[in-house]
């Protein structure tokens, strides 16, 4: 059985604290650092760029999981891994060479993602499920922090689960979109074995050591 991973999300991050914040979550027990890069046109957003990634690098010895919302990510591949990306995951809908794009992630040295919005069938990763490392399921729109898991995604993370299994996969089945106490029972129960939290961790009223400790409790590790 593959150990959950929490990984979390430094989007909802207080930024001018950042360091500190990221040791925090260190300390506290999670196993990965997720970065969310949006370029404002993928998604409507702007935030972090490969110099964020870097200077996280610097500060902890946590994996970091790179997201990338941004169109035509296969140009900014090399840049992510130079600064330090463990995972880089990518839009199935932002590129239409997905195969090229994982080699391409493999070829520098990175575990390759690949990610689709709730919108998006998950018919549209089954050429590329032999491939990769990690599949995310976003289970909010991309674009902002702090929104609501949309009902019904667990539906979808459960199909995912089974196409998975299906080929004897043990590619990471990432959730990332409103995970709480609330809705990670949803996912894990769904099958989801990586769970991606933001303002669950770093918004928690009681710190952010509360915040990973409630989620660590469900997941039982």
């Amino acid at each position: 059985m593959m150990k959950p991973i929490l990984s979390a999300s430094i989007l909802s991050a207080d930024f001018s604290q950042l360091a500190d914040q990221i040791h925090q979550a260190e300390e506290a027990g999670a196993d990965w650092l997720h970065i969310d890069v949006m370029d404002g046109h993928f998604v409507p957003s702007i935030t972090m760029g490969s110099l964020i990634v870097e200077a996280c690098k610097r500060v902890t010895r946590l994996p970091l999981d790179v997201h990338l919302m941004i169109s035509h990510p296969e140009r900014h591949f090399e840049d992510f891994a130079r600064a330090g990306a463990s995972v880089i995951t990518f839009q199935q809908e932002a590129t239409p060479h997905a195969h090229r794009a994982v080699d391409a992630i493999h070829h520098l040295g990175c575990m390759a993602g690949v990610a689709i919005n709730p919108a998006t069938p998950e018919n549209m990763l089954l050429y590329v499920l032999q491939q990769i490392d990690l599949v995310l399921i976003m289970t909010v729109n991309p674009g902002y922090a702090g929104q609501s898991f949309i009902t019904g995604m667990e539906a979808k993370i459960s199909r995912v689960r089974q196409h998975l299994d299906s080929i004897q996969s043990t590619s990471w089945l990432q959730v990332d979109g409103g995970i709480n106490t609330k809705t990670l029972p949803l996912a894990l129960n769904a099958g989801a074995t990586n769970f991606v939290a933001g303002s669950a961790i770093f918004s928690h009223p009681q710190g952010i050591h509360s915040g990973i400790s409630s989620l660590r409790s469900i997941l039982g590790v």
